[in-house]
């Protein structure tokens, strides 16, 4: 049960296969430059080194002056050698850098020191989807971090190394646990649909599904867990753009309705081979434990409850306060629970170098991880990952392509453990006896511990290969395709065993369970494409068009069985007594598309750009299965007119104003037809079929119609770059499940619901250069998210089953409330607001209060300083929100509460602030309690500040040319300033693990 198929494992050698064909070509001559400059009279070998004053740059462009095509690019430890006569002028250029013009004058070694220029950031070739643009000329809103962002951060999720990075991007943890996931929004909540407002992700071209893999029956008690994207490895990605208002995303029609996360993966680069290690290992713990009763406050609370109840006898099962447990024992169950320490591995190796016409890149990783729970538990991952890229001497053809390969196998205990700790009494037993068996203390408790022996396990292989072929047919006329294939295949298994149970039940095996989930995913897409640039004498024309032809296919199985000879055969569905097939689905989704753009930039200065898209899908019926979408951006570089031309302080300034629609199709497949499941009953022997869905010939596309104006502005040679953007987009024909009358035989059908929702705010990001002389360098960037979610139209909600959970002109993301008023000092009970006068405190008619739960700001702080050798990276990130504190509802009962309770009204007059003990018998107070978890005194501050980031590393000096050593150390979540008293204030979950706190060590080694 816990292999996958030779069939389904050979796919991950395809291409591999591919990659050697190509490498089985005879190899290009390392350096045709110097062949071709042999036929110069007289000329002789130019080489040197290229730095920043400080450390060698490698990939710098070094040409001769008026012989351009004489060139060559220095190696990583920025070496370059080219054919030159002695007269000659070398021209050295890369990014971020001013361009220097240096004369030989005859001599054959030429150091260079290369000066920093910030103006030429606005050069920086940004991803946009389907086409790339400069920095300076882009009419969208597009968010980037680059692999210098990225490799600071002790993580193994893609979304983690965004968070806190970029403006309009709200991304949080869901847990703590191995493998765990995160929940990214962009520019907010478009969809009334939780799972309909995930972002499109690229990855090399190639669309990459992060629809969830798992089921409900066996990974529920762990949030995503099963999301594809933990299988992407942040090491090696080059990139990350967010693509986020029309203009950027509307290119990508009904797909691009809540933003694109493209990611690049690393290419080899030209130059001598070389070879990388990367080795670190580090420790994980939880960054904060909400404080509760010690042993001595929860018996006062447990006596004051019996005494408020008017018991005088303790009762048998009060195993704490009767004397049965000793009542002198203090056990911390957090620390106890999830107070471990995670160990944390990663190796990783790189090849990579190539000639100017042909690079390739050949990588390794493995990573493993620890759990903070007991027992022994171990997250494995680990890849493969390659890029070959050919260029022809003509450079009129060209072929890129990876292929990246990443198996994942997680052994965790089968239900978050940290559940147990919160209400374990802290003078509970010991949880072994002195024989390390487990205590089950005279039958007295259920030792928390025996769930150890029941285990989550899931296994996956993902394999995504993408090949881009390119040809210009004439000048600025590229003819170009691209092929993208992937395979993910996931198998996880939920046991239950009879150890679980005290032995003093005498179950045997034939008790235990096994809960089985085998999901398959592939699909394949071809996306043929022209462009053309034509220069116009003042103007610069771009036009695209292409089509997108994208298939997928999923197959998932879900079975439990009991009923085992023995649990060494749990895993065995033969052996089981019993095996019942919960699901059995095959879905397949086609997609189809055509798109275009037109881009005109006139004097570098007013850029009009116009995109389009007509999709396709298989979610929808005849006559509604194709959409047009579309979007006009225009910029205006005011920095280039003539009156700014020679301005001392303003550097750039570019107005950028955008609007169109996208779309969404996120709503799962076949959902406009008759659907049918097996009921799972039989009927002489013959399963039987049950109806699940109804028919809906009107099934359309979600709409949502993007606005931005942007202002960017760089002063004093761009050392302060600003940018404040003003967004609103309106998502409407909210595909949903309208609900219908039990009369109907279903609870819903799937429907568009003329319901609008509104996403509005204001973004800001501020980069710096505070010093930039000498060998010392400090760099800052900020960026700032005031974002507003709003529910502008719902026809019928009154009426609608929605009436508790929406409101008009509130958020989407809110809770409906009891209006806590206070604490009735003579009763000592908690006292709330009567909307309706009716004399009583009722659901839903008194639930008026609204909480938003949204952020009301977010953002980050980076800072980045260098000194010779050493580098300081660090990153704060701030967030201004609200939510649920600890369920505090009523205290007295077997279960312990956080230290605050200890101050409960004790006697007429008191004032609380929290209201009177009972052990359950005060039917009032229990009534109280509970309205209490849902009112407004239930919602506190969770704003936070975290240093989220910090990475230090050091080159060590070696004597040896070319070889580098560098030392790093890491830390994520290393500190926390937050005002919530109950846990972390990142992820508000009393059932869940929060988000650890991790430092690393590590060595990287170039050679």
């Amino acid at each position: 049960m816990n292999n996958f198929s030779f069939y389904k494992e050979v796919k991950a050698f395809y291409c591999l296969i591919f990659l050697g064909l190509i490498l089985s070509f005879p190899p290009v001559s390392a350096n045709p430059i110097e062949r071709h400059s042999l036929s110069f009279f007289q000329q002789h070998q130019i080489q040197g080194t290229i730095t920043d004053g400080t450390s060698p740059l490698p990939g710098v462009t070094i040409a001769v002056k008026s012989k351009l095509k004489l060139s060559t690019i220095s190696d990583f430890a920025g070496q370059y050698s080219l054919l030159a006569s002695a007269n000659d002028t070398l021209v050295v250029s890369f990014i971020g850098f001013k361009t220097a013009v240096i004369p030989i004058n005859g001599r054959t070694i030429v150091n260079i020191k290369l000066s920093f220029d910030t103006t030429t950031l606005q050069e920086v070739r940004v991803n946009a989807g389907y086409y790339s643009t400069k920095e300076s000329e882009r009419t969208g809103s597009i968010s980037r971090i680059t692999s210098k962002d990225i490799e600071t951060q002790p993580v193994t999720n893609v979304l983690a190394t965004m968070q806190g990075r970029m403006a309009g991007v709200n991304i949080t943890q869901t847990t703590g646990v191995p493998g765990g996931g995160f929940e990214i929004k962009i520019r907010g909540q478009n969809s009334l649909r939780d799972e309909g407002n995930a972002p499109l992700y690229i990855i090399d071209g190639i669309p990459y599904s992060s629809d969830p893999i798992g089921h409900g029956q066996v990974s529920t008690l762990f949030p995503n867990l099963a999301s594809p994207l933990n299988g992407i490895n942040p090491d090696q990605i080059e990139s990350i753009e967010v693509l986020k208002d029309a203009d950027a995303t509307s290119i990508y029609g009904s797909r691009g309705a809540n933003g694109v996360v493209l990611i690049t993966t690393k290419k080899g680069k030209s130059g001598k081979t070389k070879f990388t290690l990367n080795a670190s290992s580090g420790a994980g713990k939880v960054t904060r434990f909400a404080k509760f009763m010690d042993t001595e406050q929860y018996l006062a609370m447990r006596r004051r409850a019996y005494d408020n109840d008017g018991i005088a006898t303790y009762p048998k099962s009060a195993y704490d306060i009767n004397g049965t447990w000793d009542q002198t024992r203090y056990t911390d169950w957090q620390k106890e629970f999830f107070g471990g320490t995670s160990a944390f591995t990663d190796l990783q190796a790189t090849i990579s170098g190539g000639s100017p016409s042909t690079t390739f890149l050949l990588s390794g990783n493995y990573h493993t991880e620890t759990t903070v729970f007991p027992g022994e538990f171990l997250y494995k991952k680990a890849g493969f990952q390659s890029s070959v890229n050919h260029e022809s001497e003509n450079k009129k053809f060209k072929i890129q392509f990876s292929a990246g390969y990443t198996l994942q196998d997680n052994d965790q205990p089968s239900s978050d453990l940290t559940s147990l700790s919160r209400g374990l009494a802290p003078n509970a037993p010991s949880l072994y006896n002195i024989d390390g068996s487990l205590n089950w203390a005279n039958n007295t408790w259920q030792n928390p511990l025996r769930n150890l022996s029941a285990k989550f396990e899931s296994k996956s292989h993902d394999l995504l290969a993408s090949t881009l072929l390119s040809y210009e047919l004439l000048e600025g006329l590229w003819i170009k395709s691209s092929f993208g294939y992937s395979d993910l295949g996931y198998l996880e298994t939920r046991t239950s065993p009879s150890t679980i149970y005290n032995p003093a039940f005498n179950y045997d095996s034939s008790y235990s369970s096994l809960s089985v989930n085998t999901t398959n995913r592939n699909s394949w897409i071809a996306e043929p494409q022209l462009s053309w640039e034509i220069e116009t004498g003042t103007g610069k024309l771009s036009l695209l068009a292409g089509a997108t032809f994208q298939n997928q296919s999923t197959g998932q199985l879900v079975q439990t069985a009991s009923g085992f000879p023995s649990n060494s055969l749990i895993y065995n569905l033969a052996s089981a007594s019993t095996v019942r097939v919960l699901s059995d689905n095959e879905t397949l989704y086609k997609y189809q598309a055509f798109f275009g753009r037109i881009n005109y930039n006139w004097k570098q200065r007013y850029i009009l750009n116009l995109t389009a898209r007509r999709d396709g899908s298989s979610r929808f019926g005849p006559g509604n299965q194709f959409a047009a979408f579309g979007a006009v951006g225009a910029a205006w570089l005011f920095s280039k007119e003539a009156f700014l031309l020679d301005s001392p302080w303003l550097s750039f300034g570019k107005l950028r104003l955008s609007y169109g629609t996208t779309g969404s199709d996120q709503i799962g497949d076949y959902k406009f037809l008759d659907t049918y499941s097996i009921s799972g009953a039989l009927y002489g022997g013959t399963a039987g079929l049950q109806p699940t869905g109804l028919f809906n010939p009107d099934f359309a596309w979600e709409t949502n119609k993007k606005l931005e104006l942007a202002l960017e502005t760089g002063f004093f040679s761009d050392r302060i770059f600003l940018t404040a953007a003003w967004y609103r987009n309106v998502s409407s024909n909210q595909l949903v499940g309208i609900p219908m009358p039990a009369t109907a035989g279903f609870p819903s059908v799937e429907s568009n619901l003329r319901a609008t929702v509104e996403n509005s705010g204001l973004e800001f990001t501020l980069r710096t250069i505070n010093l930039s002389s000498g060998q010392l360098k400090w760099t800052s960037n900020l960026n700032l998210s005031l974002a507003r979610n709003k529910l502008l139209s719902f026809p019928g909600l009154e009426g609608s089953t929605y009436s508790q959970r929406y409101r008009i002109d509130k958020p989407l993301n809110i809770v409906l409330l009891y209006d806590y008023t206070g604490l009735d000092s003579q009763t000592g009970l908690y006292q709330f607001r009567d909307f309706n006068n009716d004399d009583k405190i009722s659901s839903p008619e008194d639930k008026q209060i609204v909480a938003d739960l949204n952020p009301k700001y977010f953002g980050g702080f980076q800072n980045s300083l260098s000194y010779k050798g050493c580098k300081l990276d660090f990153l704060l990130q701030f967030v201004k929100q609200k939510n649920y504190n600890y369920p505090l509802s009523s205290a007295g009962a077997m279960y312990n509460q956080p230290q605050q309770m200890q101050y409960s009204w004790q006697q007429p007059g008191d004032t609380g602030p929290y209201q009177i003990y009972t052990t359950g018998y005060n039917s009032q107070a229990v009534d109280a309690g509970s309205r209490y978890s849902e009112s407004s005194a239930s919602i506190g501050d969770a704003s936070f500040v975290r240093l989220k980031n910090i990475s230090f590393s050091y080159a060590l000096p070696l004597p040896v040319t070319g070889t580098q050593c560098t030392i790093i150390l890491q830390g994520q979540n290393l500190l926390t300033f937050t005002p919530y008293k109950y846990g972390d204030p990142e992820f508000v979950s009393s059932g869940f693990l929060p988000p650890l706190k991790i430092i690393t060590a590590g060595i990287q080694l170039t050679f």
